[in-house]
């Protein structure tokens, strides 16, 4: 099944709608502080998956897997091959997320992986009974692919489990109250991966409230037209002072 940008935003809206009812119940639609998506409850009990970790690879390549069908997954560490068994319904998360030191320095990266994986049991679930079937003895790997890079099926399904991920994350409407709390509602101007002073402190301030990484923020704010790109040499910071 490969969906159009547009229909994926359509998804992620009516599911973060339906979890907000479910999690949070019924609320005003005044405008408000802009709130982080609780992933993992998103994840354990709202689609009633088992979240558990193990090391799937030494340099950090496989930072997530989900299960369509009781199945196995063979790990290569330190020269060491493993077989890992997968459940159901179930996503293994790379160890490295809940090491000592590491739990807040990797919490965006943990939460975005998360999210991705959620969103390919959402997109695998909308299937026909025919591509379930061929699903069921395959796990999924996070992975970024760029549009040029989508050549095969499974290229576009990681694609799109990044976009719905992302909108999962970060829904349109707590992107909307973020930009107008942090921002007055302006756009962040990027000058070729630099921003004045006061965008920097709104994407900051963006990314501490929803729990995403920089990276994560700006193609998600991108996307939604927030992010106003220009040439470095028009890049003026009234806040930088030059000797």
């Amino acid at each position: 099944m490969i969906l159009s940008h547009k229909q994926i935003e359509e998804i992620a809206a009516a599911v973060t709608k339906d979890f907000n009812v479910f999690f949070f119940g019924q609320e005003p639609e005044d405008v408000r502080i802009p709130r982080a998506t609780p992933i993992d409850q998103f994840a354990k009990d709202y689609l009633g998956l088992n979240v558990s970790f193990a090391r799937l690879s030494d340099d950090g390549s496989i930072c997530g897997l989900t299960a369509y069908a009781d199945t196995e997954y063979i790990a290569e560490t330190r020269g060491i091959r493993r077989t890992i068994p997968l459940k159901q319904n179930q996503i293994l998360m790379d160890d490295s997320f809940i090491q000592p030191g590491q739990v807040r320095k990797l919490c965006g990266k943990r939460r975005f992986t998360l999210a991705h994986e959620c969103a390919h049991q959402i997109l695998y679930s909308m299937e026909d009974d025919e591509a379930k079937a061929a699903c069921r003895k395959k796990y999924a790997a996070r992975c970024a692919y760029s549009l040029r890079d989508l050549k095969t099926r499974e290229d576009w399904n990681e694609w799109q489990a990044n976009v719905l991920g992302a909108a999962i994350l970060m829904p349109q409407k707590e992107i909307d109250y973020a930009m107008w709390y942090f921002a007055g509602g302006k756009k962040l101007v990027n000058y070729e991966g630099r921003f004045a002073y006061h965008d920097r402190l709104a994407l900051a301030l963006i990314c501490s409230q929803l729990g995403v990484s920089k990276t994560a923020a700006v193609i998600r704010l991108r996307d939604l037209g927030y992010i106003e790109d220009r040439p470095y040499r028009e890049y003026v910071d009234p806040l930088e002072v030059w000797a």
